[in-house]
């Protein structure tokens, strides 16, 4: 593989924090009858920000949100992250490996990306690497949040690898002329069946951090 930069998702790739958001907003959202499940969250609002997610929400079932909807969700996600959310097993090791320079690229919002990687200790890892969706125009599906990623390390979008557990994010990835690797190790994965939903294929599929430098043994450090 001829890679010089790794961009790495963050929501259900770094950490494993889809899970828990899709059960609060499955919660959240049966308070005002709409009854949703995680194999319709998986298809339809993964990898995508939340106002986009809200958007389509209040359009496809055609339902009026309180003002305060985002606010007083958001501040109910964070204290659900301090008590339940881990970081996803291996990336740690694969950070402290990779022979190539490494980023995030998430739909998430600035605040809530530093909180998280806070929770997890990953603060450090990833300080002065981060490219959020409030950065650009048009988040995934589209290339712009990988393409910005890619600008700022000065890395050509062929150079680069992706890792995303999402079909938006996989889109947005191929769109933007990269390689993308579906990692599918998330809890909120658990039981999908990726190839009946998905109609974009990652030039490779795995669910665990220890197979990573097996599937690409020239990105570990030393080889």
């Amino acid at each position: 593989m001829d890679c010089e930069l790794v961009i790495f998702d963050c929501d259900g790739v770094i950490i494993d924090s889809e899970i828990i958001s899709a059960h609060m907003l499955i919660d959240e959202l049966a308070t005002y009858g709409v009854n949703l499940d995680l194999d319709y969250i998986a298809r339809h609002f993964l990898g995508r920000s939340y106002p986009v997610v809200l958007t389509q929400i209040r359009q496809d079932f055609d339902i009026e949100l309180s003002d305060n909807f985002e606010a007083d969700y958001r501040a109910r996600l964070i204290a659900a992250f301090q008590n339940d959310l881990k970081i996803m097993p291996g990336v740690r090791e694969v950070l402290d490996l990779l022979a190539v320079p490494y980023c995030l690229a998430t739909s998430s919002s600035p605040a809530r990306v530093q909180q998280s990687l806070e929770i997890v200790g990953l603060t450090d890892q990833f300080k002065g690497r981060i490219t959020t969706a409030s950065e650009v125009a048009n988040g995934k599906p589209a290339p712009d949040l990988f393409l910005l990623a890619a600008s700022k390390h000065d890395t050509k979008p062929e150079k680069c690898l992706v890792i995303e557990d999402s079909f938006a994010g996989i889109s947005s990835g191929l769109a933007a002329g990269m390689q993308v690797w579906h990692f599918a190790g998330g809890s909120h994965l658990a039981g999908q069946t990726f190839d009946a939903q998905n109609s974009v294929a990652a030039h490779k599929r795995f669910s665990s951090f220890a197979d990573m430098f097996r599937l690409a043994p020239e990105l570990k450090r030393g080889v």
